[in-house]
């Protein structure tokens, strides 16, 4: 039996074990990295810290000498000195950079929230270069291609995939509308802003498609030349995008004295969504061990699931479809290979949030 001195012996050693393991977890609580994605969403005093200047030095060298970015990188990673060299010689290569996956538009939003806490011109500098290419990569009519300089094939298209085209006019409608994050930008940049945004809402509208006469909603990209709905990749084909078009009929719906054209619009495409909802179901994730990433996306009944929309839907009938690399399309998220369910969302609720709460409160104003 253990006496008292052996007791209080083991106290010590466990008090002891406890607090060595707080301090350890402590020490990697600060050493861990914050994510890019973690990094767009912090408290304003934060973007002066030594983590943020650290990150905003990586997107600065990460920025190629045209103003812009590419695509899919997380910009949080601490960088060898071998890999900042290689970001500096990869600069001036004549690469199309993008606004695909966020990418040049989120950058430079993360850009203006340094500069605003350090008031260092170097990011202030680089924010008014990317704010340049994208003035400069805006067709005449209106649109923007994915990438510029142009790259052929789909890449030219007006490309409201992603949230692209929307994503570039949301950050130039704060930059022409002055918004506080943005004061810094001279008066001829805040011009050429507001010209460009009043070129992209043309463009909009002109896009939108029309199936018998009745206006519709937008498909993911569309030709740049006759502003038809445009194919990109073999799954991607011309069709009517749930969830491109709610991100469009939102950014609508934050202007200022809308036209009657606007609104029209607005309520045209908010009747297709109202009039194509697919409810019955909902999307489940289940474990599957045949599968190399161990699980599945499915479609299931439930007398409660709903509203759904297509990311891709037939532009006759509205209806979802479900295409695969193959190309083919399908009726069923089943019908096509496990691959492609998993790594692409074909069907959610994209424009529940529209029509139970964005909507309502623009009609009550209009």
């Amino acid at each position: 039996m253990m006496n008292k001195k052996d007791l209080k012996e083991c106290v010590k050693i466990l008090i002891f074990s406890i607090g060595l393991i707080m301090t350890q977890y402590s020490i990697l609580s600060q050493t861990k990295l914050i994510s890019w994605g973690e990094a767009q969403h912090q408290d304003k005093e934060w973007y002066a810290s030594a983590d943020a200047l650290r990150i905003a030095d990586n997107v600065l060298l990460y920025q190629h000498d045209n103003g812009g970015w590419y695509k899919n990188i997380n910009m949080a990673d601490k960088l060898t000195s071998a890999e900042k060299d290689k970001l500096r010689a990869q600069k001036s290569k004549k690469v199309g950079t993008t606004i695909d996956n966020g990418a040049t538009h989120t950058q430079l939003r993360y850009l203006s929230k340094i500069y605003n806490a350090t008031g260092k011109e170097k990011y202030k500098n680089a924010f008014l270069d990317g704010v340049d290419y994208l003035l400069e990569a805006q067709y005449d009519n209106g649109g923007w291609p994915q990438f510029y300089p142009i790259r052929d094939g789909y890449y030219e298209h007006i490309t409201y995939n992603d949230g692209a085209m929307i994503g570039v006019m949301n950050l130039l409608q704060d930059i022409a509308k002055e918004k506080t994050a943005y004061s810094f930008v001279d008066a001829k940049r805040k011009q050429q802003a507001q010209k460009a945004i009043d070129k992209g809402l043309k463009i909009i509208l002109k896009t939108q498609v029309k199936v018998n006469g009745n206006l519709t909603i937008w498909c993911a990209q569309h030709d740049k030349d006759d502003f038809s709905p445009a194919k990109a990749r073999a799954y991607e084909l011309p069709s009517l995008s749930g969830k491109e078009s709610a991100g469009i009929v939102e950014y609508l719906l934050k202007l200022e004295n809308p036209s009657d054209e606007v609104k029209n619009s607005i309520r045209s495409a908010v009747q297709w969504f109202k009039d194509h909802k697919v409810m019955g179901e909902k999307v489940v994730w289940i474990k599957d061990s045949t599968y190399v990433e161990g699980r599945d996306r499915i479609v299931v009944e439930d007398s409660a699931g709903g509203p759904l929309w297509g990311r891709f839907n037939d532009i006759n009938t509205g209806t979802p479809i479900f295409v695969g690399r193959d190309g083919i399309i399908k009726s069923h998220l089943a019908d096509i290979e496990q691959e492609r369910r998993v790594g692409y969302n074909y069907i959610d609720n994209y424009a529940e949030k529209l029509l139970k709460e964005d909507y309502p409160d623009w009609e009550n104003k209009h």
